[in-house]
């Protein structure tokens, strides 16, 4: 089993694989975001609190998930391709980098704009808010790393050694609302007990999470294609790959 998996770390097998996971991946994305958006709009009721502006939930709370998630996917695989100097771990930090500060950006502007109705301001300085911003910066200094060293190998280790440090921030994020007293609610969704949140409203914003994963997943696989393109552009399946061979 290890063996058929491990070859797909060369990457013309990793792109054949791809280019036949990328439609499954979209198409599910689109099913799973398509029924979450209706859940979240129609079906699911307004918070007896919140009213209708709880429905921003339904794209910050899979966003914010999403901005960890996908730092913790870039770490693993930078670090994955400095250790065994897999070019396909490298591919994958470098193609979830936009990604993640996509997500993160969007985790950040959804927030703000809910903040404004429940606490009457866009920002505060609380250690959810401000540890999210961070993480932002983190994506943007790996981005700008690989922007400016013209070696994608050197630039592919500095930026893994970036990602590693940067893991420190994500715990942080996580249990900020415990360890310190802010604006942001606590958890509602992950506690041990159970869910602080009925299900009326649970199952679309699962549903959602699930939409944004295969988002991702699709997405992921397009710019890794891409990646391995430019970074193998001188070898053999490559040009076999242009001149119409499969």
């Amino acid at each position: 089993m290890l063996e058929r998996l491990y070859k797909y770390a060369a990457p013309h097998q990793f792109f054949a694989l791809s280019r036949a996971l990328t439609p499954w991946f979209g198409g599910a994305a689109a099913a799973l975001l398509a029924v979450g958006l209706a859940g979240a709009l129609w079906f699911a009721p307004p918070d007896y609190q919140q009213g209708e502006s709880v429905r921003i939930i339904y794209v910050h709370v899979p966003a914010a998930w999403m901005s960890l998630f996908v730092y913790v996917v870039l770490a693993a695989a930078g670090i994955t391709g400095l250790v065994w100097n897999v070019k396909v771990a490298d591919a994958l930090a470098r193609a979830s980098a936009p990604l993640g500060a996509s997500f993160t950006l969007l985790a950040l502007a959804t927030g703000s704009l809910w903040g404004k109705p429940m606490w009457g301001t866009w920002w505060v300085w609380d250690a959810r808010l401000t540890s999210e911003l961070i993480l932002l910066f983190l994506y943007l200094g790996y981005i700008a790393l690989q922007g400016a060293i013209e070696d994608t190998r050197m630039a592919a280790r500095a930026g893994a050694v970036l990602a590693a440090i940067g893991l420190v921030n994500i715990p942080i994020i996580h249990y900020s609302v415990e360890w310190w007293s802010t604006l942001h609610q606590g958890p509602t969704i992950t506690r041990f007990d159970a869910p602080a949140i009925h299900a009326s409203m649970l199952v679309p914003l699962l549903i959602m999470a699930l939409g944004f994963k295969a988002f991702y997943a699709a997405t992921a696989l397009v710019r890794m294609r891409c990646e391995l393109l430019e970074s193998e552009c001188n070898s053999a399946w490559v040009t076999e790959l242009g001149s119409g061979g499969k």
